[in-house]
């Protein structure tokens, strides 16, 4: 039976072959991928083929937002089962170094993340995981919504790296998916108000209908929020935002602009406030799952498209061609 895979030979082109069936290793588990998730990071593998010091040299296989259904397991799992249906957390690290014992395994140096060059993702009717990255989820969980757990344990990270605490009020720069979805946490974690700002009427629209207050970019006149979650990358996005915030102000920098970052630090310093820079997550994909399955966090919402995995170029170029549009979903097994 082949494993059909959405391989990238070169940079701007998708082939569908067979790269064989994966070999579970003594603690994998082999998944059959029911869903993938498309982020802005595999579109710029496929447009450009490098993010920042992350440069495509070779076929690559993109995706790393996944769920799917347990297969085989190998001779010494213990932590899932044949038929558990999981979400799966695409870092692999090392467990072994500083930052790993430290608990910090988002930042091990070795870390091995799905779909980030040399390491291939999910894109695949088959893949192999060490069982500690896959996390079974309720059957009432889609696995649309498993495979969103990824984008959604960033917006979790975000709250934490800002020490979210309830009462806060929270503004949101970016309203794309991670912005959304980091809004959504916001309130689940307490926020007493959440506003959303982003350039894209389509986008407000969205976060009007999940019941959060809007505003176009430039015209908010709030300027005592307590926190920034700044989702959406544009270079003076973090600087304005941090205008904003009252005495005591707390920004997780989630969105990486290409450009540097200029701060007048002399005159933000009077206010005391903190910045944390986002890395990923960790220890997030229980209350990933746990947000989705109560209802607390509604990430089906934000899927606006799907694809079989033949399509996965088209899947790919959906914000460039469709700007009407939030996430898309391939299913390798269509």
């Amino acid at each position: 039976m082949p494993n059909h895979a959405a391989v990238m030979p070169e940079i701007g082109r998708i082939e569908v072959i067979d790269i064989g069936d994966p070999t579970p290793g003594p603690r994998q588990a082999v998944v059959q991928i029911e869903a993938v998730g498309v982020c802005g990071s595999d579109a710029a593998y496929f447009t450009v083929g490098y993010i920042g010091d992350y440069v495509v040299d070779g076929p690559i296989i993109l995706g790393h937002e996944v769920a799917g259904q347990v297969i085989a397991v190998g001779s010494d799992v213990t932590q899932v089962k044949v038929g558990d249906r999981v979400a799966i957390e695409p870092g692999e690290p090392c467990r072994d170094c500083r930052d790993c014992m430290a608990g910090r395994y988002h930042l091990c140096p070795s870390l091995k993340f799905l779909a980030t060059p040399p390491y291939d993702g999910a894109l695949a009717q088959r893949v192999a995981f060490d069982e500690r990255q896959l996390f079974p989820v309720p059957d009432s969980m889609s696995f649309e919504e498993a495979a969103l757990c990824e984008p959604l344990s960033v917006g979790i990270w975000a709250c934490h790296r800002a020490g979210l605490e309830p009462g806060d009020e929270v503004l949101v720069t970016g309203a794309g998916p991670v912005g959304i979805l980091a809004a959504q946490v916001a309130r689940a974690f307490g926020a007493a108000s959440v506003t959303v700002a982003d350039i894209s009427d389509f986008r407000l629209d969205m976060a009007r209908g999940l019941g959060f207050a809007v505003e176009k970019v430039g015209e908010g006149v709030r300027n005592d929020f307590d926190v920034l979650l700044e989702c959406s990358g544009a270079p003076t996005a973090l600087a304005d935002g941090l205008w904003r915030l009252r005495t005591n102000g707390r920004a997780a920098m989630v969105g990486m602009p290409k450009q540097a970052v200029q701060l007048e630090l002399s005159k933000l310093n009077v206010n005391e406030l903190t910045i944390g820079l986002v890395n990923r997550y960790a220890h997030t994909w229980p209350m990933a799952i746990s947000l989705v399955s109560s209802g607390r966090v509604d990430v089906a919402s934000i899927v606006t498209h799907r694809f079989a995995l033949a399509d996965t170029a088209e899947a790919l170029m959906l914000a460039k061609h469709v700007p009407d549009s939030m996430k898309a979903i391939i299913s390798p097994q269509r």
